[in-house]
């Protein structure tokens, strides 16, 4: 059975970057170091925007020419029906099947939506607009680029899973984002990810307080104090394959 966090644990995960996050998700070797997380194309589109942590709500959408007709399309109104059908707070997730982006698949008016339905952020294949008045909304945003138009824009479906950064995305997936990157925390180590982000921190302290007060440092120094972090992450993974 997988786990759901409550609001106060999701605000928890959000004291933390997701760097750290996604080193925590290694230590639980559940899945290769190289899997789970966006690629360089999706990028956070405000750069001192807060830790994004939602569940993902997912849709596809096109903009480079109209529905065809008898083609069933959805309205934004089906998207934030689903919000509920998630575990907790959702997270907007478009893939945009136009490759490349014809037009932006968010702007003002969208995020404005998305947020007065309780979204605390969107993440997308595609595009977006209007990114003066999104910021000043502090709606964490990720995209691949900027367009002017909307163009055609449509949904195509709600709730199915999608390809974004490399990955997939499926509906109710725990997202955690900010200027570094998403990542995709696997629910079931979800209600242990916090706690064992405090203590790689302090894992990483030994080897910065080093840094910042030896004087000088050296290089037998600077490799004792490494020794002592990768011991104690060590420590933690073995103690985690116990959970």
């Amino acid at each position: 059975m997988t786990a759901t966090l409550a609001t106060p644990d999701l605000s928890e995960l959000a004291r933390f970057d997701t760097p750290t996050i996604s080193n925590v998700i290694e230590l639980f070797g559940v899945q290769p170091q190289t899997a789970g997380y966006m690629d360089r194309n999706i990028r956070c589109c405000f750069a001192r925007s807060r830790p994004m942590v939602g569940y993902a709500c997912t849709a596809t959408y096109r903009s480079a020419e109209p529905p065809a007709a008898g083609v069933p399309t959805c309205e934004v109104a089906h998207l934030v029906e689903a919000f509920p059908t998630v575990p907790g707070p959702a997270v907007v997730v478009f893939e945009d099947l136009d490759d490349p982006p014809a037009a932006a698949c968010f702007g003002e008016l969208a995020c404005r939506t998305y947020k007065a339905f309780g979204a605390v952020g969107m993440v997308t294949s595609g595009a977006g607009r209007d990114l003066d008045q999104v910021e000043a909304l502090d709606f964490p945003v990720f995209s691949t680029s900027t367009i002017c138009s909307h163009g055609y824009g449509h949904l195509t479906s709600v709730g199915k899973p999608v390809q974004i950064g490399g990955i997939t995305v499926r509906p109710g997936d725990l997202l955690h984002g900010d200027r570094n990157g998403v990542v995709v925390i696997p629910r079931n180590i979800a209600p242990h990810v916090a706690g064992i982000a405090a203590e790689i921190m302090d894992a990483e302290k030994v080897v910065i307080d080093y840094l910042n007060h030896a004087a000088p440092p050296t290089v037998d120094g600077y490799r004792a104090v490494i020794r002592d972090m990768q011991d104690l992450l060590e420590h933690i993974r073995l103690r985690l394959q116990t959970l």
